[in-house]
């Protein structure tokens, strides 16, 4: 899952990074609302959700969630706001906001407001996956094969999900630094090859190529 957050208070959007990182998402951060507006004008289909700063430099967060609904752009965004008036939030509710959230806030209240979101009908993810005979669950962060668990660490526990959910797809590096990497590497980097190939070593325990390499294209996971 790959998160933006519109954020001026630089020192705020790093605290929360973190934290969201530290839970297994990819996270972009960006500080002006009309740089904010143009990136995911044209690469909101990057994103699974838009945690949005209500006031913002060059344009404001309400500003970005009506542009936002007009141009059909569905993404779920949650709003942060320092103004807790009534008014304030059915504006931003009617506006095409999803939730917003008062500050100063805690981040285990932010996180839950994600997990809430992603759990609406519209935006549910299916939470246990099963290819052959891996099976994983994305609440207990916990991955079976063959009957035992295979021990990952989180970037190859969200790599492997984003494998399942596309069982079968040829998937390019590129998509897959888009998705689960920030915008701060480079498509030239060999990230994407390292954690694929100890992910390969961790799954092919008496089952050799559930996960192959297409040459010169990208991996597809067999279903």
């Amino acid at each position: 899952m790959r998160i933006l957050i519109v954020e001026d208070e630089e020192k705020l959007a790093e605290t929360l990074k973190a934290g969201l990182v530290r839970k297994g998402y990819a996270v972009d951060i960006i500080t002006n609302g009309e740089k904010a507006f143009s990136r995911i004008s044209l690469n909101h289909i990057d994103y699974d959700l838009v945690i949005l700063d209500l006031m913002l430099p060059g344009m404001d967060g309400l500003a970005i969630t009506r542009g936002m609904r007009e141009k059909n752009i569905m993404t779920p965004i949650l709003i942060l706001t320092a103004r807790d008036e009534v008014e304030t939030k059915v504006h931003l509710l009617l506006g095409g906001a999803d939730d917003y959230l008062a500050k100063p806030f805690s981040f285990e209240e932010l996180y839950a407001r994600i997990q809430a979101i992603f759990r609406r009908p519209h935006n549910a993810i299916q939470g246990v996956l099963t290819i052959q005979d891996i099976q994983l669950d994305t609440v207990s962060r916990r991955v079976i094969k063959q009957k035992k668990e295979v021990p990952l660490t989180l970037k190859e526990f969200v790599l492997l999900e984003y494998f399942m959910r596309n069982p079968n797809k040829v998937i390019n590096r590129e998509e897959l630094l888009t998705h689960l990497w920030d915008f701060n590497y480079s498509s030239f980097s060999n990230i994407v090859d390292v954690h694929v190939k100890n992910l390969r070593k961790k799954l092919d325990l008496g089952n050799p190529g559930v996960l192959e390499t297409v040459r010169g294209v990208g991996y597809r996971l067999k279903e």
